[in-house]
């Protein structure tokens, strides 16, 4: 089992990023594209984003608007749309192009130029009947904060003891998984997770239940991966995650992607309307559509708030995008809807924006609304479709529901509705602390009540863990449910009744966003890898093979000679690890893999490639 004492250690040594991830950092001295805090703290929320029938972005009213958004037309045929006017107070009339979504339900107006930082916007158009009808709203602009001066994470290397390296993935060294409580059920799938920010090489993984390695992508440049999950796209189950730059303010800029089951990328979705998608959550729904999170820091006057006048506070936005014309159909933005007095962070006593929301899950409903979690306020919030109105908040200083015993929550990540109706979450409860460890929530709300109850936590017990930051919940299609914890960076699996029934965890001073588990089949693209050199007597030769992402090899075949085109099986070897080894007692020229499934039929086969010299394989 995980000794107390090293999760003391991992608190200590994680807390440099766990607190700028949970609050972003102080004292970062960020500037405006140009000078000024405008108030933008709306005194009433603002209404609803319908309009004459249809759907609207930005919403009438908002205050939140990027100077380089699009106008989002939604509900209505392209065909129908007409005689568009765009016409900011400051820069006047805006031409630009009306450009259809691909599901044919409405069009982006795109301007052909950018609005000014605070000035308001009338957009004006004609939606065809009959009858036909007289649209108009308006919208004021933001006053950005430049990011592109501000710091990632440090990403210091990775103690020797907590990587693993190989012959056939040069340059690779992904972090060890180790297995405390053996899986009791294997059919319930591969591990999915990613390291950093932190320690360590970034990138997304696929481990065993055995904590064997499947799969790694490592990334360069200071790119991170985040959040690897699995998901239906055009009707296919593919991996989908996020990779980009971790701001040091919590949040990311950088693009979604989609991967086939042969890791080949077949789609890649980017935030619109001037701002990046963010990290911590990308959700497909039927018709290539896709909802992220992208973070909007902007320019804000705090006095209202114990604030600064030349303060700044981070916005957060879902938006919806089309993902074949990367149009954004539709957005929301927290500061329109969600008062900056339900915070429960402190308002910062300098120019660095206040992460007063974060947003941090989108959970698309079948009936078109979204459940949507906020650290920051420590609620969960059920918007409606396309409207955008809070229908209720769960949790925070303003609940809808009275809250159960033991359903307060605190920092929390991952909020889910299941079919039933039941709301799962990951309660950190930490940063600074309120509860004395982490937990897995299943929350029963009755709504004619208005009480939120509580139906179990789940909690490792031996010893009890309490993550700083992030984390989640997943709820398998038997009941159990896995937790992973995120900045303590364990993953669980529980019964019902909270039996623990899997137990890994990654080296200590490392962290994931989240992790899931999703039976997996991998067929890689690339052919399998060998790398083969004389052992030290030069009389003998070794070989390695591995298949990076291929599940369902069982053993491998060795080939050998003294030329590519003559090679001839010698040995077979069992697929026990991620990458397997064997010795041929003789001296061979050139060697060749074979990957075999179960019944001995070849997969794939490597290249065959030249044997190196001992001192090369050092």
């Amino acid at each position: 089992m995980l000794k107390t004492a090293v999760i003391v250690v991992v608190v200590a040594a994680l807390a440099w990023g766990i607190a700028a991830i949970a609050t972003g950092s102080a004292g970062l001295g960020l500037e405006s594209a140009s000078a000024g805090s405008p108030e933008c703290l709306p005194a009433a929320p603002v209404g609803s984003a319908e309009v004459a029938g249809i759907r609207v972005s930005p919403a009438p009213g908002s205050v939140t608007a990027n100077p380089h958004t699009t106008i989002s037309l939604l509900g209505a045929k392209p065909g129908d749309i007409t005689g568009v006017s765009v016409e900011g107070s400051s820069s006047g009339r805006h031409g630009g192009r009306l450009l259809t979504f691909s599901q044919g339900d409405g069009a982006s107006f795109v301007p052909d130029s950018p609005f000014r930082e605070g000035e308001r916007v009338t957009v004006r158009a004609t939606l065809g009947g009959p009858p036909s009808r007289r649209l108009e709203f308006g919208f004021r602009v933001d006053t950005p904060v430049e990011t592109k001066s501000i710091s990632s994470f440090p990403n210091p290397a990775a103690a020797g003891a907590d990587v693993q390296s190989f012959y056939t993935l040069p340059g690779a060294h992904p972090p060890v998984m180790t297995v405390t409580t053996p899986d009791q059920d294997p059919s319930e799938g591969e591990i999915f997770t990613t390291n950093g920010p932190g320690p360590g090489q970034y990138g997304p993984l696929i481990y065993t239940p055995q904590g064997r390695l499947v799969w790694f992508e490592p990334l360069s440049g200071g790119q991170v991966a985040e959040n690897l999950s699995e998901q239906t796209f055009d009707g296919h189950r593919d991996l989908t995650w996020w990779k980009g730059r971790v701001l040091s303010l919590g949040f990311g800029q950088g693009e979604d992607i989609v991967m086939d089951s042969g890791y080949r990328v077949v789609a890649r979705v980017h935030g619109g309307n001037g701002l990046q998608a963010d990290l911590h959550d990308f959700q497909l729904v039927p018709g290539n559509v896709a909802y992220i999170t992208a973070f909007n820091p902007i320019r804000c006057d705090l006095r209202s708030q114990k604030g600064e006048r030349e303060g700044g506070i981070v916005d957060t936005a879902i938006q919806q995008v089309d993902m074949k014309t990367g149009l954004v159909r539709w957005e929301w933005h927290s500061l329109d809807h969600v008062g900056a007095d339900e915070s429960e962070v402190e308002t910062p006593h300098d120019s660095t924006p206040w992460d007063y929301f974060h947003l941090n899950s989108i959970d698309p409903l079948p009936n078109g609304n979204l459940l949507i979690s906020a650290r920051s306020t420590w609620a969960a919030y059920q918007l409606q479709g396309g409207t955008g109105r809070i229908l209720w908040r769960l949790g925070g200083t303003n609940s809808s529901f009275k809250m159960g015993p033991g359903t307060r929550m605190a920092w929390q990540h991952d909020g889910r509705m299941l079919p039933d109706g039941e709301l799962t979450f990951f309660d950190d409860g930490s940063n600074p602390p309120v509860h004395h460890e982490s937990r897995g929530l299943r929350i029963a709300l009755d709504t004619t009540s208005k009480v939120a109850r509580l139906l179990f936590a789940y909690t490792h017990r031996d010893p009890p863990l309490l993550a700083a930051s992030q984390g989640n919940m997943q709820t398998l299609p038997d009941g159990n449910a896995v937790v992973g914890y995120g900045g303590v960076p364990a993953i669980s699996e529980y019964a019902r009744d909270g039996a623990l029934v899997f137990d890994a965890h990654m080296p200590f001073d490392m962290s994931f966003y989240r992790a899931f588990r999703f039976p997996w089949e991998g067929r890689p693209s690339m052919p399998p890898s060998v790398a083969a050199s004389f052992n030290n007597t030069g009389e003998e030769t070794i070989v390695h093979a591995s298949w990076n992402g291929a599940t369902g090899v069982s053993s491998w075949r060795v080939l050998a000679g003294s030329a590519p085109g003559s090679l001839t099986a010698r040995s077979e070897i069992p697929s026990q690890s991620f990458e397997s080894s064997l010795t041929l007692p003789v001296r061979c020229a050139y060697v060749q893999v074979q990957a075999l499934d179960a019944a001995g039929h070849a997969l794939a086969s490597s290249s065959a490639v030249r044997v190196g010299s001992y001192g090369s394989s050092l």
